[in-house]
């Protein structure tokens, strides 16, 4: 922030993470336990402001946060046209987050320049230039961060769909991750693809060129049977030994699984795969039944070299995501 702005407002000291709609709960369940188990004292600090939940102290990725601001700013301003030019000298990108005072906060975001939320094509890089978060926090206050985790408007990665291929929607999920990582298998390698059917994350794999090895008890959809690039093996996912993986499918680069079950019961197939199983780049669905499972979730977060997230096309569910080795994220 430039010194204007610094003696305009003040730092909050801490970071705002911004809840996916219908799971603030869940973010400030995980805030407050996370924080609680290392500084009770800041836990106490915790605040809410619609979906923003905001937590005192450096930086700590949330799994279900969709975005998180970073070193954010409360800023006072008098008139429409002086909170658009206190932004303004900050940087120039800023999406809004409107909670409260709406109409006065479109009419600041329209003195602002325009961002361009537009749908993307896959493969495409996400866009470059820095993107601030703000709010009103009242008539009279802006709640702000030049940074985000994000380049993302509101870290919704939204893409351009392919409505032919996938046999089902499922198929975003898997590119959410690769865009929003930077990483995927390339032409060649092996990906086993566990609870398959009906393809969706297989179409996505053939797609890239990979060697797709799919196991479920339901058949891949008709054009993916037929896919030169893809096996299909009939039986259950959770019937596949990470003991024996080698001498059954040969090399695995690449495990992906999508599958509805308990997350307790995919943590103990997940920790015995990570025990004996290769060293794969690994993406799995923890998907809920009911009532959010937070200590399962604080499970798989807790797995080194790994990252637990809510992607944009996830529902009450999270994402986890290790690369091959368990090489740390950047």
């Amino acid at each position: 922030m430039n010194d204007a702005t610094h003696t305009a407002g003040y730092s909050l000291g801490g970071t705002i993470h911004l809840a996916p709609r219908g799971f603030e709960e869940q973010l400030e369940h995980e805030v407050r336990r996370e924080l609680e188990d290392s500084d009770p004292e800041a836990a106490r600090r915790v605040w809410t402001h619609g979906r923003l939940v905001f937590a005192p102290g450096p930086y700590r990725p949330m799994a279900w946060a969709q975005n998180s601001w970073l070193d954010p700013w409360r800023i006072p301003f008098d008139s429409i046209n002086e909170g658009a030019r206190a932004l303004k000298a900050i940087q120039r990108n800023w999406c809004l987050t409107s909670i409260a005072e709406h109409r006065r906060a479109a009419l600041i975001a329209g003195a602002l320049p325009p961002v361009k939320g537009r749908p993307i094509r896959f493969g495409e890089s996400p866009p470059a230039s820095p993107l601030g978060g703000w709010t009103l926090w009242d008539r009279n206050t802006i709640i702000a961060a030049p940074r985000t985790t994000s380049p993302f408007p509101e870290g919704e990665v939204r893409f351009v769909e392919d409505k032919a291929g996938p046999p089902n929607r499922a198929y975003l999920k898997l590119w959410d991750v690769f865009t929003r990582f930077g990483i995927s298998p390339g032409p060649g390698e092996h990906c086993l693809d566990l609870g398959a059917s009906p393809g969706g994350w297989t179409w996505v794999l053939a797609e890239l060129g990979c060697r797709v090895t799919a196991v479920d008890r339901s058949p891949l959809a008709s054009p993916l049977m037929d896919n030169p690039l893809v096996e299909f093996r009939s039986g259950s996912a959770f019937g596949v030994d990470p003991r024996h993986v080698a001498e059954e499918y040969g090399h695995v680069d690449w495990l992906v699984w999508d599958v509805a079950c308990y997350p307790k019961r995919l943590l103990t197939w997940v920790q015995r795969w990570l025990e004996h199983g290769p060293a794969c780049a690994m993406v799995c669905t923890v998907k809920f039944q009911g009532e959010t499972d937070a200590e399962s979730a604080a499970a798989f977060k807790a797995i080194p070299g790994s990252r637990l997230v809510h992607l944009t096309h996830n529902k009450h569910e999270l994402t986890w995501i290790r690369r091959a080795g368990g090489v740390p994220f950047p």
